[in-house]
Protein backbone atom coordinates (compact mmCIF):
# COMPACT_ATOMS: atom_id res chain seq x y z
CA UNK A 1 0.00 0.00 0.00
CA UNK A 2 1.82 3.68 -1.22
CA UNK A 3 0.56 5.65 1.20
CA UNK A 4 1.29 9.30 2.52
CA UNK A 5 1.68 9.85 5.94
CA UNK A 6 0.50 13.56 7.14
CA UNK A 7 2.93 14.34 10.08
CA UNK A 8 3.15 17.07 12.15
CA UNK A 9 6.62 15.85 14.02
CA UNK A 10 4.87 14.75 16.88
CA UNK A 11 4.88 11.59 18.77
CA UNK A 12 1.79 10.05 16.95
CA UNK A 13 2.19 10.98 13.27
CA UNK A 14 6.19 9.62 13.57
CA UNK A 15 5.11 6.89 14.99
CA UNK A 16 2.66 5.84 12.06
CA UNK A 17 5.29 7.23 9.44
CA UNK A 18 7.31 4.10 11.26
CA UNK A 19 5.01 1.58 11.07
CA UNK A 20 3.86 2.24 7.64
CA UNK A 21 7.17 2.24 6.72
CA UNK A 22 7.72 -1.34 8.54
CA UNK A 23 3.99 -2.74 7.31
CA UNK A 24 3.29 -1.08 3.93
CA UNK A 25 5.14 1.24 1.98
CA UNK A 26 5.78 4.65 2.55
CA UNK A 27 6.06 7.07 -0.27
CA UNK A 28 6.07 10.45 1.43
CA UNK A 29 5.31 12.27 4.37
CA UNK A 30 3.36 16.06 3.76
CA UNK A 31 3.37 18.48 7.09
CA UNK A 32 1.67 21.65 6.88
CA UNK A 33 2.63 25.27 8.16
CA UNK A 34 -1.04 26.84 9.17
CA UNK A 35 0.74 29.74 11.19
CA UNK A 36 1.08 27.50 14.45
CA UNK A 37 2.84 28.33 17.37
CA UNK A 38 4.79 25.64 17.50
CA UNK A 39 6.05 25.36 14.13
CA UNK A 40 9.50 23.77 15.15
CA UNK A 41 7.67 20.53 14.96
CA UNK A 42 8.26 20.80 11.36
CA UNK A 43 11.70 20.65 11.85
CA UNK A 44 11.33 16.93 13.51
CA UNK A 45 8.89 16.24 10.47
CA UNK A 46 11.87 16.91 8.74
CA UNK A 47 14.10 15.04 10.70
CA UNK A 48 11.78 11.90 10.46
CA UNK A 49 11.73 12.15 6.62
CA UNK A 50 15.22 12.02 6.67
CA UNK A 51 15.18 8.73 9.03
CA UNK A 52 13.14 6.91 6.88
CA UNK A 53 14.53 7.98 3.59
CA UNK A 54 11.29 9.22 1.82
CA UNK A 55 10.54 13.02 0.89
CA UNK A 56 8.77 15.34 3.13
CA UNK A 57 6.66 18.11 1.45
CA UNK A 58 5.43 21.06 3.80
CA UNK A 59 2.82 23.01 2.49
CA UNK A 60 2.45 26.60 3.11
CA UNK A 61 -1.43 26.98 4.28
CA UNK A 62 -0.51 30.39 6.50
CA UNK A 63 -2.63 32.55 4.68
CA UNK A 64 -5.54 29.63 5.75
CA UNK A 65 -4.54 29.79 9.47
CA UNK A 66 -5.03 32.89 9.75
CA UNK A 67 -8.63 32.98 9.24
CA UNK A 68 -8.81 30.15 11.84
CA UNK A 69 -8.80 32.40 14.73
CA UNK A 70 -9.64 31.92 18.31
CA UNK A 71 -7.12 29.20 18.89
CA UNK A 72 -4.39 28.83 21.46
CA UNK A 73 -2.16 27.12 18.43
CA UNK A 74 -2.73 30.06 15.97
CA UNK A 75 -3.39 32.68 18.04
CA UNK A 76 -0.87 34.52 20.51
CA UNK A 77 -2.64 36.56 22.75
CA UNK A 78 -4.66 33.24 23.81
CA UNK A 79 -2.55 31.39 26.28
CA UNK A 80 -1.91 27.40 25.92
CA UNK A 81 -3.46 26.09 29.30
CA UNK A 82 -1.60 23.54 31.19
CA UNK A 83 -3.25 20.55 32.73
CA UNK A 84 -4.55 17.25 31.75
CA UNK A 85 -5.60 16.69 28.03
CA UNK A 86 -8.96 15.37 28.62
CA UNK A 87 -9.98 18.64 30.78
CA UNK A 88 -12.20 20.71 29.08
CA UNK A 89 -10.05 23.83 29.42
CA UNK A 90 -7.94 22.12 26.02
CA UNK A 91 -11.20 23.34 23.31
CA UNK A 92 -9.26 26.58 23.27
CA UNK A 93 -6.20 24.20 21.31
CA UNK A 94 -9.08 23.66 18.54
CA UNK A 95 -8.14 24.71 15.19
CA UNK A 96 -11.88 24.87 13.28
CA UNK A 97 -12.13 22.26 10.31
CA UNK A 98 -7.63 21.64 10.72
CA UNK A 99 -7.96 18.22 9.97
CA UNK A 100 -10.09 18.54 7.33
CA UNK A 101 -8.35 20.94 5.46
CA UNK A 102 -4.88 18.99 5.64
CA UNK A 103 -6.10 15.54 4.63
CA UNK A 104 -8.06 16.87 1.69
CA UNK A 105 -4.83 18.18 0.44
CA UNK A 106 -3.25 14.82 1.15
CA UNK A 107 -6.03 13.24 -0.78
CA UNK A 108 -4.96 15.59 -3.93
CA UNK A 109 -1.51 14.98 -3.50
CA UNK A 110 -1.95 11.27 -3.31
CA UNK A 111 -3.98 11.32 -6.20
CA UNK A 112 -1.05 12.73 -7.92
CA UNK A 113 1.27 10.65 -7.21
CA UNK A 114 -0.16 7.71 -7.80
CA UNK A 115 -0.63 6.47 -3.98
CA UNK A 116 -2.99 4.24 -2.59
CA UNK A 117 -3.49 4.97 0.94
CA UNK A 118 -3.29 8.62 3.19
CA UNK A 119 -2.51 7.99 6.65
CA UNK A 120 -3.44 10.11 9.80
CA UNK A 121 -2.44 9.50 13.46
CA UNK A 122 -5.97 10.23 15.01
CA UNK A 123 -6.30 8.63 18.09
CA UNK A 124 -8.85 8.11 20.76
CA UNK A 125 -7.87 10.21 22.86
CA UNK A 126 -8.91 13.14 20.56
CA UNK A 127 -12.46 12.20 20.65
CA UNK A 128 -13.23 14.16 23.38
CA UNK A 129 -11.90 17.64 22.05
CA UNK A 130 -11.61 17.33 18.61
CA UNK A 131 -14.17 16.39 16.05
CA UNK A 132 -12.20 15.77 13.23
CA UNK A 133 -10.41 13.26 14.97
CA UNK A 134 -13.69 10.83 15.71
CA UNK A 135 -14.57 7.89 13.78
CA UNK A 136 -18.00 9.13 12.71
CA UNK A 137 -15.92 12.09 10.75
CA UNK A 138 -13.42 9.44 9.14
CA UNK A 139 -15.84 7.33 8.09
CA UNK A 140 -17.71 10.78 6.68
CA UNK A 141 -14.85 12.21 5.10
CA UNK A 142 -13.76 8.62 3.27
CA UNK A 143 -16.98 9.03 1.65
CA UNK A 144 -16.38 12.45 0.33
CA UNK A 145 -13.18 11.72 -0.83
CA UNK A 146 -14.65 8.52 -2.67
CA UNK A 147 -17.14 11.14 -4.62
CA UNK A 148 -14.76 13.88 -4.75
CA UNK A 149 -12.10 11.18 -6.77
CA UNK A 150 -14.68 9.01 -8.33
CA UNK A 151 -13.21 8.13 -11.61
CA UNK A 152 -9.95 9.80 -11.00
CA UNK A 153 -8.27 7.24 -7.87
CA UNK A 154 -8.89 5.11 -5.41
CA UNK A 155 -7.41 6.09 -2.25
CA UNK A 156 -8.04 4.96 1.15
CA UNK A 157 -7.57 6.92 4.50
CA UNK A 158 -5.60 4.52 6.80
CA UNK A 159 -6.03 5.46 10.42
CA UNK A 160 -4.73 2.28 12.83
CA UNK A 161 -4.88 4.35 16.09
CA UNK A 162 -8.58 5.85 15.79
CA UNK A 163 -9.36 3.50 18.42
CA UNK A 164 -5.91 3.73 20.58
CA UNK A 165 -4.86 5.04 23.16
CA UNK A 166 -1.99 7.30 23.64
CA UNK A 167 -0.37 4.57 25.76
CA UNK A 168 -0.99 1.87 23.42
CA UNK A 169 1.16 4.45 20.28
CA UNK A 170 3.54 5.05 22.85
CA UNK A 171 3.94 1.12 22.90
CA UNK A 172 4.06 0.96 19.47
CA UNK A 173 6.59 3.28 18.87
CA UNK A 174 8.77 1.49 21.49
CA UNK A 175 7.76 -1.67 19.45
CA UNK A 176 8.90 0.20 16.81
CA UNK A 177 12.33 1.90 17.87
CA UNK A 178 11.11 5.21 16.85
CA UNK A 179 13.39 8.19 18.68
CA UNK A 180 11.31 9.55 21.55
CA UNK A 181 13.30 12.79 21.50
CA UNK A 182 13.45 13.55 18.23
CA UNK A 183 9.31 13.84 17.97
CA UNK A 184 8.03 17.38 19.46
CA UNK A 185 4.62 17.38 21.31
CA UNK A 186 4.71 20.65 23.00
CA UNK A 187 2.15 23.04 22.19
CA UNK A 188 3.78 25.97 23.27
CA UNK A 189 6.83 25.63 21.01
CA UNK A 190 9.79 26.77 23.05
CA UNK A 191 13.16 25.75 22.95
CA UNK A 192 12.65 22.51 25.34
CA UNK A 193 8.88 20.60 26.07
CA UNK A 194 7.17 22.42 29.01
CA UNK A 195 6.11 19.28 30.35
CA UNK A 196 2.67 21.33 31.56
CA UNK A 197 0.34 21.69 28.57
CA UNK A 198 -2.23 19.18 27.24
CA UNK A 199 -0.08 17.61 25.24
CA UNK A 200 2.91 16.96 27.43
CA UNK A 201 1.09 16.41 30.09
CA UNK A 202 -0.82 13.18 27.26
CA UNK A 203 2.65 12.73 26.31
CA UNK A 204 4.64 11.64 29.77
CA UNK A 205 1.51 9.91 31.07
CA UNK A 206 1.34 7.72 27.94
CA UNK A 207 4.94 6.67 27.92
CA UNK A 208 5.08 6.02 31.60
CA UNK A 209 1.54 3.40 31.28
CA UNK A 210 3.54 1.85 28.50
CA UNK A 211 6.87 1.45 30.05
CA UNK A 212 8.53 3.54 27.18
CA UNK A 213 11.88 5.35 27.89
CA UNK A 214 11.52 8.81 27.53
CA UNK A 215 14.88 10.93 26.83
CA UNK A 216 12.76 14.34 26.17
CA UNK A 217 14.35 17.39 27.93
CA UNK A 218 11.07 18.37 29.80
CA UNK A 219 10.93 22.41 32.05
CA UNK A 220 8.75 20.47 34.43
CA UNK A 221 9.15 16.64 33.82
CA UNK A 222 6.93 15.52 36.88
CA UNK A 223 4.23 17.70 36.41
CA UNK A 224 2.04 15.42 34.55
CA UNK A 225 1.52 13.67 37.89
CA UNK A 226 0.32 16.24 39.54
CA UNK A 227 -1.92 16.98 36.61
CA UNK A 228 -3.47 13.43 36.48
CA UNK A 229 -3.81 13.14 39.90
CA UNK A 230 -6.43 16.41 39.65
CA UNK A 231 -8.10 14.74 36.86
CA UNK A 232 -9.19 12.26 38.91
CA UNK A 233 -10.47 13.69 41.66
CA UNK A 234 -12.46 16.11 39.25
CA UNK A 235 -13.83 13.07 37.25
CA UNK A 236 -14.68 11.38 41.16
CA UNK A 237 -16.31 14.60 42.01
CA UNK A 238 -18.40 14.70 38.55
CA UNK A 239 -19.32 11.14 39.53
CA UNK A 240 -20.36 11.11 42.92
CA UNK A 241 -24.08 10.34 43.66
CA UNK A 242 -25.60 13.83 44.43
CA UNK A 243 -27.20 13.76 48.04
Amino acid sequence: MKTIVVCSGGLDSVTLAHKVAREHSLYALISFDYGQRHKKELDFAADAARDLGVRHHVVDLTPVGALLTGSSLTNDDVAVPDGHYAEETMRITVVPNRNAIMMSVAFGAAASAGADAVAAAMHGGDHFIYPDCRPDFIDAFQKMQNHALDGVAKIRLYTPFINATKADIAAEAGRLGVPIDRTWSCYKGEEVHCGRCGTCVERREALELARVPDPTVYIDREYWKQARAEHAMRKMAENAPKV
